[in-house]
């Protein structure tokens, strides 16, 4: 079975804001660093070090 990497994402983030409930303010920082962060000069380096 084939998972689209979005979908599984989307269900962590569910129900990781479910079971821990964090502020949303944390969750929008976190995004919004992971969005910035993928689109940066780090993200070879960032790519690299997740491999």
């Amino acid at each position: 079975m084939d998972v689209p990497l979005w979908l599984a994402l989307l269900v962590v983030g569910v129900l990781g804001v479910k079971l821990i409930r964090p502020p949303w303010w944390l969750v929008a920082a976190l995004l919004l660093g992971g969005y910035l962060l993928a689109d940066s000069v780090l993200a070879p380096v960032i790519d690299s070090t997740v491999k």
